[in-house]
């Protein structure tokens, strides 16, 4: 739909004044309306998504500024978990840094962690990882989208919590290069009330529980995405002599993702 809004009319449809979308247009850029030739402002259905996105944040209490830098230059306001993922994946295919950033801040902002996880960044990476498979994107492209989840779940690792249900240890199976099931994990037991030691990727089995014992861990965590690397893991376990509760997922274990593994821990 063409500009066909005028600035009063974009305040009774968003219910924020028009002092207030000047100052966003002028200070943050999230507008730009066309003019007519007598220079008043025309904006689209697209410039009423972006403000009600902005309201919406403002509501949950972030600053301005920072809802702005999330809602960045696009053209439309992703809301929904479907929207949120097609545009991660279209970010991915064009090499487009700056809107995967966006996008994946978005998903973040947008719900709860989990259904972060479970609606948009973990399907969209699948969708990924099969456009790689197919040949419709390059590795570099898939490693660039990964990434930058990662990074963003790095972020929310270093939030630390204080500990209300004790210690978890959190490690990828020997072998195991592939991190963000894991660290996805990792993020929601700690919004659970966990202390996470979270070791990362390819970690010594024997070590990974000597460590855990040490820490007087609950719980042992292990993240396999390939079989081989879970059938490691489980001959490895075998020679193992503790009274850790251990856990072991990922597809490559047959496993239950993230959230149900939260669930299970916390019940």
């Amino acid at each position: 739909m063409g500009p066909t809004l005028n600035i009063a009319a974009l305040t009774r449809r968003t219910g924020v004044s028009a002092d207030t979308i000047r100052k966003w247009e002028q200070r943050y850029g999230v507008l730009s309306p066309t003019r007519t030739a007598g220079g008043q402002r025309r904006y689209t259905e697209h410039d009423v998504a972006r403000v009600e996105w902005l309201k919406a944040r403002l509501a949950q209490g972030y600053r301005i500024g920072e809802a702005a830098a999330l809602l960045g230059p696009g053209t439309v306001a992703a809301t929904s978990p479907v929207d949120l993922r097609r545009e991660l994946v279209d970010a991915a295919e064009r090499s487009d840094v700056r809107t995967l950033s966006a996008v994946v801040e978005h998903a973040l902002a947008l719900d709860t962690v989990e259904a972060a996880f479970t609606s948009v960044l973990a399907p969209a990476l699948v969708e990924i990882g099969e456009l790689w498979e197919r040949g419709d994107v390059t590795v570099a492209q898939e490693h660039l989208a990964s990434s930058t989840v990662a990074a963003a779940l790095q972020r929310l690792l270093a939030d630390a919590r204080g500990s209300v249900r004790g210690v978890a240890v959190a490690a990828c199976a020997p072998g195991e290069r592939h991190e963000i099931g894991l660290m996805m994990l990792s993020v929601l037991l700690r919004a659970d009330g966990w202390q996470v030691a979270y070791l990362g990727a390819d970690t010594p089995t024997a070590q990974a529980v000597a460590l855990a014992e040490k820490l007087g861990a609950a719980v042992l965590c292990f993240s396999a995405t390939m079989p081989e690397n879970a059938a490691e893991l489980e001959r490895e376990l075998r020679d193992v002599k503790t009274s850790l509760k251990i856990v072991v997922g990922g597809r490559g274990a047959g496993g239950d993702d993230a959230a149900e593994a939260v669930r299970a821990l916390a019940a």
